[in-house]
């Protein structure tokens, strides 16, 4: 592995440890609250947030591990269905952003649903006052649209998925952008965003053979 190859991975572990901090800061503070909390209905309180919490850590875990990481297992194609799930546990919690699933396939190849899944979560995180995110896949061509009544995307995260940003100036913000498009160029295929007009803002991915 070379050296720019490991900054890359500290850089997605980076985005992955601040997404994880807000929820496992929670589950500390909660724990801290119990130790001295005596007022039954406090407790009850302090234990439905501490679920909550835990619900949220484990769901940004495997949308991460999914989207990052090596599951799926050891083949070339995984279960399109983890992905809808992955999704759902990552967006579903607050009922913030409404999730439409329009991949009918079954099977999808790895490199692939990885695009899918990051491009998804940057329409979703651009979607600052919630809305509704669809995505849709056929073979070789990924969509995602989102909508909502305010939609912000970084230039970086545009030009990070458009193919424009060099290496060495990468941010963790961006990883996931970076991330999504080398995967397409790797496949010889492409990113392209549109302008955010009339509260919407649309992905689509080209992916070669």
């Amino acid at each position: 592995m070379n050296d720019e190859a490991v900054e890359f991975a500290s850089l997605l572990c980076s985005r992955l440890c601040h997404d994880l901090l807000s929820p496992v800061g929670a589950l500390n503070n909660g724990l801290e609250l119990l130790v001295d909390e005596h007022d039954p209905e406090m407790r009850s309180r302090i234990l439905a947030l501490l679920s909550e919490s835990a619900t949220a850590s484990a769901a940004k875990l495997k949308f991460f591990r999914l989207a990052f990481g090596a599951a799926g297992g050891f083949g070339e194609q995984v279960d399109a269905r983890e992905g809808k799930i992955a999704l759902e546990g990552l967006f579903g919690g607050d009922r913030r952003v409404q999730i439409g699933w329009l991949v009918e396939q079954e099977q999808m190849d790895k490199a692939a649903l990885k695009v899918l899944l990051n491009l998804a979560l940057i329409a979703g995180d651009a979607l600052v006052r919630g809305g509704r995110l669809d995505i849709g896949a056929e073979e070789g061509e990924i969509v995602v649209r989102a909508e909502g009544p305010r939609i912000v995307l970084d230039p970086e995260l545009r030009a990070a998925l458009e193919g424009k940003t060099d290496s060495k100036a990468l941010t963790p913000r961006a990883a996931a952008a970076f991330l999504a498009n080398s995967l397409a160029r790797r496949r010889g295929g492409s990113i392209t965003v549109s302008e955010p007009g009339d509260g919407v803002l649309m992905f689509g991915a080209m992916l070669g053979a």
